[in-house]
């Protein structure tokens, strides 16, 4: 079967929505695959259209997220604040222990999928302790994986089933 008329039968619309759902700050793929399933995409095409969405900004934070912050940070004083605010919640506890263990804490960070966590801000955590792009992804995307598979199960109810 083509791919078009597989996505044209699957509802191009339903993939869209969970694609842009899953590209969503603090939503992320955490919200995208319950949405997706709810939308009539079976669980596994819903956790790979929300793992692709959620990493689809990350590159985009990683390389840019400083600039955007000086250029806010010259704006006016609601600005600087709110980037004091993101720095904060970029070098706080979690960015020290993510800091120490680099790669794996990364990941970890990444991997649970809680409010506060995830690609977003493992992404600015990543920017704010200046990891190059090459360092920063792959721990990302490996988190972004697990939190897909962990919140598929979910979804799915086998993680009820085990619990």
């Amino acid at each position: 079967m083509e791919i078009a008329s597989y996505v044209a039968d699957m509802g191009a619309g339903n993939i869209l929505v969970t694609l842009i759902v899953s590209m969503l700050p603090i939503v992320e793929l955490r919200g995208a695959i319950p949405v997706g399933v709810s939308l009539g995409l079976p669980v596994w095409q819903a956790a790979i259209i929300a793992m692709v969405g959620n990493m689809l900004p990350v590159p985009f934070i990683i390389a840019f997220v400083r600039t955007l912050m000086d250029w806010l940070r010259q704006r006016s004083d609601r600005a600087r604040r709110f980037v004091a605010w993101l720095e904060r919640k970029g070098s706080g506890k979690k960015a020290e222990r993510v800091r120490k263990a680099q790669f794996f804490g990364l990941l970890l960070f990444v991997s649970i999928p809680m409010p506060g966590t995830g690609a977003w801000t493992g992404a600015l955590i990543a920017a704010l302790l200046n990891m190059r792009m090459k360092r920063a992804l792959p721990p990302i995307l490996l988190g972004v994986l697990v939190a897909g598979l962990i919140v598929s199960l979910a979804t799915a109810g086998v993680i009820r089933l085990l619990f």
